[in-house]
């Protein structure tokens, strides 16, 4: 049985009164007001990270109310569709460049009604849906944040294995700038795949090998049957542009932040929001996990990514009803639950690859194989 987000409320309240003296009228979950308290804007430049937080949101007082939480989202994979109208997401990928098995690249299944998108397509997005069952048919349009290798390096094998595999409309890509002439290039590279099998060999249908490439920026990037994707730009230092994304479907939404530092512009969007998938790095893992570059590159990728610490401070400014990290970034981040509930004490998970999340009324977890 899956326990939804939304029965945690009453227990929470009470834990905050017996530790502050706040009554439980006051004691409101993230997602409407915290605790009452006006909270300061953050300063989110670095070094260092400058934070002004109320005595009782004290750092005891954030791990015991989380800890009233904690645990309580039993999880669970259901392969039946949604129950009522809402949204669900998948982490089909929840990694970074390396190339590990546990964390496969950047990649975001977001169905809405009878709709599929993805956003991002990192290493291994293809098996992610073929092993879900999704039909390659069936995805509407794929969302790019960023041109990073790590989210596009997966695009021709959606490409072509979902046209081989049955998939007779274009394919639709929408992302920052650059990425219609990416698209192009990527035709010219498979020019003699596609040749051979639209003319020569199997005679596939030509629209699945065709493609629909548009660059976007700041706005809303898609509203059909309900369902909006607006697009926003993010903060990935010498990255220009990146977006981040939000998917509105049915009074009910998920902000995806991309690639980015603290960002006061994903804050702004990401109001109201019911879930926000958020990318983090954990500082101290990275710092000791990362070999291949210099103690200059290690520090220079830490300066455009979102630390544990730095992610709790957006949650907080946020307030969504569920906060989930993925994009980790090392694939080992034992820190960044820690870190977050310094400022942050709502209900937070780390990812992990099929992990899928229903939003509707209540939120509800399912993890793959669990």
């Amino acid at each position: 049985m899956v326990e939804s987000i939304s029965d945690e409320r009453n227990e929470a309240q009470s834990l905050v009164q017996s530790k502050t003296g706040v009554k439980g009228e006051r004691a409101i979950w993230p997602g409407e007001a915290w605790l009452d308290y006006s909270f300061p804007m953050l300063n989110l430049a670095r070094p260092p990270l400058q934070i002004t937080t109320p005595a009782a949101l004290s750092a005891a007082l954030v791990v015991l109310l989380a800890a009233a939480t904690a645990g309580r989202i039993q999880a669970e994979r259901k392969p039946e569709g949604l129950s009522k109208p809402g949204i669900r997401v998948t982490l089909l990928g929840t990694g970074n460049p390396r190339p590990v098995m546990s964390r496969f690249g950047p990649s975001i299944l977001v169905e809405a009604g009878n709709q599929k998108f993805l956003f991002d397509c990192g290493r291994g997005a293809t098996q992610r849906l073929y092993q879900l069952q999704v039909p390659f048919n069936e995805a509407d349009a794929l969302f790019l944040t960023h041109l990073h290798s790590d989210h596009t390096v997966g695009i021709p094998d959606l490409w072509l294995t979902g046209w081989v595999m049955g998939r007779h409309v274009p394919l639709r890509v929408w992302g920052p700038q650059r990425t219609a002439a990416m698209m192009k290039h990527l035709e010219e590279a498979y020019a003699f795949d596609v040749h051979m099998r639209r003319d020569v060999d199997e005679q596939l249908q030509a629209e699945g090998a065709a493609i629909q490439a548009r660059d976007i920026g700041q706005g809303v990037a898609y509203e059909q049957d309900g369902v909006k994707v607006t697009a926003f730009t993010v903060d990935h230092g010498a990255v220009k542009p990146a977006l981040g994304y939000r998917l509105d479907f049915a009074g009910h939404s998920v902000t995806l932040s991309g690639d980015t530092r603290p960002s006061e512009n994903l804050i702004h969007f990401a109001q109201g929001t019911d879930v926000l998938i958020h990318e983090v790095l954990d500082l101290e893992a990275y710092r000791g996990a990362d070999k291949t570059f210099t103690a200059e590159q290690v520090e220079k990728v830490i300066a455009h990514h979102t630390t544990g610490e730095e992610a709790g401070v957006v949650f907080f400014r946020v307030k969504p009803r569920l906060a989930v990290y993925s994009h980790i970034v090392p694939s080992e981040a034992p820190n960044v639950i820690a870190e977050a509930r310094k400022h942050y004490a709502g209900p937070l998970e780390v990812g992990e690859d099929l992990m899928s999340i229903d939003i509707g009324e209540n939120i509800e977890i399912h993890r793959p194989g669990k």
